[in-house]
């Protein structure tokens, strides 16, 4: 087979072609770089915003969370703030409260205060006329003991003062204080001194001294104090008597008096009973008290009593007295306590004694 012939246009036309070609394709690789070269450009210029937009983005969530704990810590301040504000305000309510209560306190206070200053006043007063008569002389016609009154107020009518053997039975509740239940209950929480000082209980005390005081000289005597217990103000035992005619057994028993403390419950039946363990027995019973017992021989369960319970444990009392022994009473009348002097009263009858209330200015 005869070989075709090589035309020179088919060449020249290969060559046009392929230099075309060529140019097309260095065209293109020179259009491809420059388009790479600015995206990379790009892409950098980009990466490197994203980087800082990065790192902005940090700050602002450190700062986020700075702000987060300072807000934090401002809260727990303001709710730290807010309960000390409600403490201090339940904090000056109770303030206010006990500075009322203490204004109140002060001014019972200055009250009993300037009623102490009048009572040692007129203690000293008597202090004084009693040195007086000291100064005079001890012989004062039958009298154990000197005991200076005022007209009439030395003398009680129908009061039995007879006897061998007296027992004077002082009552030392606490009920002695003040002839007003509101009284007793705020003085019996005062001191010793205080209470010792109680316009009631020296009344009762300079009774029981001038009870002494006119006592038939040569009789034997005793003087029992009593509230929830009875016990002799002098004397080694319970059941020692004392003599009148012996200086320092009266001076025992004034001292001793004056040093007594008003307190606790009344149990007539402890008094009575100790009366009857007394031996040889007395013959004259004196009662000095105010009112009718608040308990028998046991402590009460409860903390209050009634009248009616008030007058069963005085018959319960009246079991303990030695028989035939005649019963003085003298009665400082105590508030709420209306069945007590007809109780003392028929009590006088029954033991063919006697029965008074002074008034306030005796003895």
């Amino acid at each position: 087979m005869k070989r075709r012939p090589v035309s020179p246009f088919s060449l020249s036309f290969l060559d046009i072609m392929f230099c075309g070609f060529g140019a097309v394709v260095l065209l293109v690789l020179i259009l491809n770089t420059d388009t790479v070269r600015n995206r990379e450009n790009a892409f950098a210029d980009l990466r490197s915003e994203v980087v800082r937009l990065e790192r902005e983005t940090l700050v602002a969530s450190e700062g986020l969370a700075t702000a987060r704990g300072a807000l934090l810590s401002a809260t727990e301040e303001l709710d730290a703030t807010v309960t000390e504000a409600a403490n201090a305000s339940r904090s000056l309510v109770r303030l206010e409260a006990e500075v009322a209560a203490l204004e109140a306190e002060t001014a019972a206070l200055r009250a009993h205060n300037n009623a102490l200053s009048t009572d040692l006043k007129d203690l000293d007063e008597k202090k004084k006329v009693l040195g007086e008569q000291a100064e005079i002389g001890k012989d004062k016609g039958k009298q154990i003991l000197d005991v200076t009154g005022e007209g009439d107020r030395q003398y009680v009518t129908g009061l039995k003062m007879g006897g061998r053997r007296v027992l004077i039975l002082l009552d030392a509740s606490a009920s002695m204080l003040d002839e007003s239940l509101v009284n007793v209950l705020r003085r019996r929480y005062m001191s010793e001194n205080q209470r010792r000082a109680a316009p009631k209980w020296q009344r009762a005390v300079a009774t029981a001294e001038w009870l002494v005081a006119n006592l038939t000289p040569g009789v034997r005597f005793q003087v029992y104090t009593f509230d929830t217990a009875a016990r002799p103000v002098a004397g080694e035992t319970m059941t020692t008597w004392l003599e009148t005619a012996k200086e320092e057994d009266v001076a025992s028993v004034v001292r001793s008096l004056r040093q007594a403390v008003p307190g606790g419950g009344t149990s007539l039946h402890s008094a009575f009973e100790a009366a009857a363990q007394l031996a040889p027995r007395p013959d004259n019973i004196i009662l000095v008290t105010d009112g009718l017992p608040t308990q028998g021989k046991s402590k009460p369960r409860g903390t209050t009593v009634s009248g009616d319970d008030r007058l069963k444990h005085f018959g319960g009392a009246q079991k303990e007295l030695p028989s035939g022994v005649p019963v003085n009473t003298i009665l400082f009348p105590m508030e709420g306590d209306s069945y007590a002097a007809a109780a003392f009263w028929k009590l006088a009858l029954d033991t063919r004694g006697a029965f008074m209330t002074p008034s306030r200015d005796w003895p």
